[in-house]
């Protein structure tokens, strides 16, 4: 059964209310947040103007004037208290298909990029592979591709999702420290690991991640040319799955090639994620979420 210490909840100026559930970042603890959240959502609470979830809390904008702020906390406690049990905590979820063409930055941005890295003298990929203990890029692939990650929040570039391995042991997760300094620029739809998250920089911007691939589908579509983009310019959504998958250079530029054209097709299965049951086996959990995605 899952346990949670107790949320601390702070009132932020006049409007805003933040729940802290936990310190550290805990899976269990963004289950918690993303559930409270979309409970909140479905309620439609007079009052609440705008719901923040984050890894391991969230934060709630509200009108004063129409709900007060000890009312509302108290609100918040009541389904807090709720939440705290795995039974209750279940979430609409999809799982994305994402090709990656790994190890494929170029000569050309490696040295623009190296100015800032802690080891000059080798590319990002090689940097996390040794990092984690890997002598062999296939194997390397496989273990960062082969579990899906979770979408546990969104933040610091519009469409920019927060992935966390899911279904892995925790001494074998992919871990990678950060550039010792900021890039002042990065490749749009390129893939970094910084801690134990992966993301994809959804349009060119700084980042200090670890590049080791570049997707070949977008995360972020203003113009929603793209059938998954009709609802929302952002592809990430908060309890989503996205599986990394990959390709070669000529299915990477074939990809490319459709996303250009508007007729790219994400493949895409919608589940049902049940914490009880990831409770109790995740791995096992998380096969038979993943069983007939593939071919």
């Amino acid at each position: 059964m899952l346990s949670f210490p107790e949320t601390r909840f702070d009132l932020c100026g006049d409007e805003y209310i933040y729940a802290e559930i936990s310190k550290e970042m805990r899976i269990e603890s963004n289950f918690k947040a993303i559930s409270i959240t979309n409970e909140l959502r479905s309620r439609d609470i007079p009052g609440i103007i705008e719901i923040y979830p984050a890894n391991v809390s969230y934060l709630i904008r509200y009108n004063p004037n129409i709900i007060s702020p000890h009312d509302l906390r108290d609100y918040l406690q009541e389904i807090d208290r709720l939440k705290s049990r795995s039974s209750e905590i279940v979430f609409e979820s999809r799982i994305i298909d994402i090709p990656v063409l790994y190890d494929s930055i170029s000569e050309e941005l490696r040295e623009q990029y190296n100015k800032f890295h802690q080891d000059p003298s080798i590319s990002n990929f090689e940097f996390v592979m040794r990092a984690n203990g890997y002598t062999d890029k296939e194997t390397f692939i496989e273990a960062h591709s082969s579990s899906p990650y979770f979408i546990t929040s969104l933040g610091f570039k519009p469409g920019l999702g927060w992935g966390f391995p899911i279904g892995v042991e925790r001494e074998k997760i992919i871990q990678a420290e950060k550039y010792k300094s900021p890039r002042t620029s990065t490749i749009k739809e390129a893939v970094g690991v910084g801690g134990a998250f992966t993301v994809i920089y959804p349009t060119q911007s700084t980042g200090s991640y670890q590049l080791i691939g570049i997707a070949a589908v977008p995360v972020y579509d203003p113009t929603q040319s793209l059938d998954i983009f009709k609802d929302s310019f952002f592809l990430a959504q908060p309890g989503d799955l996205w599986k990394y998958r990959p390709v070669d250079e000529v299915e990477f530029n074939r990809i490319r090639e459709e996303v250009k054209q508007g007729t790219y097709q994400y493949k895409v299965k919608s589940t049902q994620f049940i914490v009880e049951e990831y409770e109790r086996k995740p791995k096992e959990y998380i096969a038979n979420l993943m069983e007939g995605f593939y071919p």
